[in-house]
């Protein structure tokens, strides 16, 4: 059987999906669903088992599995409760890593682009602990993953053992069905899809820095088939380890993505700017943009799908649908 944690979630559920079209039904899924719609989901898919986080571990003593694919977190990038997020992200991780080495079982894990920064550094995926040691994540979701590369790296360091697989996948700005239940932290191509429907007008941030033009905060936009088609090649090439940026190489600007939007659904677009709110404006990223040559390296071949593209099939092929879930 496979785990999938946060299965439930964005890109787990999405995950979850591409499994079962691959034919694999054998996919166990840990996460939360709550009160509310996350279960739709799930709902069109087929899963071996449910398992709460609170049952995790008695639930793994004794399991075999083809790998763990650990997708759960906190991933609200304003988030205060440093507890929570601790216990999350990184007590979480630890003890699913602890797991896999002993029972020799691939791990691959969600981090994060947040673990960058503000991007003076750049965003390229060297995993040299020195290297890693030099980010500086600007909020408390950053700085959990930055923490779990961290102490990933620091026991390869060391020569302790490790999974006979591990991969961390550096997700970018994901977007694409299923992250509805995000709310705040869902993508602005969901969040401002009934405004564009509409005919509102689409408020984005003015900038507040030197040379960068009103909406020309730039993104590396990244579809959710393309980072699970990423994710599926690590799951496939079981000899390739590492920390790996999870993004088109190619940034582009807020008002692309909600221009792309209105024309999506063959509107005109209709944008102003209002001031960023002086509680995110110090830890507001400006730019970024994986560096994918790593990947490459590695011997992936995917293409990523041009934003335009990938806007239109998700605004058109969910998002203006009545059943807007995978």
């Amino acid at each position: 059987m496979l785990l999938v944690t946060g299965g439930a979630g964005f890109i787990g559920s999405n995950v979850v999906a591409s499994l079962n079209e691959a034919g694999r039904t054998d996919v166990v899924v840990n996460d939360w669903l709550g009160t509310e719609t996350k279960w739709r989901n799930l709902a069109k898919r087929e899963i071996a088992d449910f398992v709460p986080p609170e049952d995790l571990a008695w639930w793994l003593d004794g399991r075999r599995l083809d790998a763990v694919i650990h997708m759960g977190a906190n991933s609200d990038t304003t988030a205060r409760d440093g507890d929570e997020v601790m216990e999350s992200n990184f007590r979480l991780s630890l003890m699913l890593l602890d797991w896999c080495t002993k029972n020799r079982v691939p791990f691959i894990y969600a981090s994060s682009a947040a673990t960058y920064g503000n991007g003076e550094g750049g965003f390229v995926d060297d995993e040299d602990l020195a290297a890693l040691r030099r980010l500086a994540p600007m909020n408390l979701y950053g700085w959990s993953k930055h923490l779990f590369d961290l102490a990933l790296k620091g026991r390869q360091a060391r020569g302790e053992p490790l999974p006979p697989q591990w991969v961390g996948l550096k997700f970018f700005n994901v977007f694409g069905p299923n992250e509805y239940h995000k709310g705040e932290m869902a993508s602005l191509v969901a969040k401002r899809f009934e405004d564009v429907k509409a005919d509102r007008t689409v408020t984005l941030f003015k900038s507040h820095r030197d040379g960068i033009a009103n909406g020309d905060q730039r993104r590396d936009f990244i579809c959710v088939d393309d980072a699970v088609a990423v994710l599926r090649w690590f799951l496939d090439t079981p000899t390739v380890s590492g920390i790996f940026n999870v993004g088109t190489g190619e940034a582009r600007s807020f008002r692309d993505l909600i221009t792309a939007e209105f024309a999506a659904l063959g509107k005109p677009p209709r944008i102003e700017y209002i001031d960023m709110p002086l509680s995110i404006r110090d830890q507001y990223q400006y730019f970024t943009q994986a560096s994918v040559e790593k990947l490459r390296r590695a011997g992936y071949n995917g293409g990523f799908t041009p934003l335009e593209d990938a806007v239109g099939r998700y605004v058109t092929g969910f998002l203006d649908k009545a059943d807007r879930y995978r």
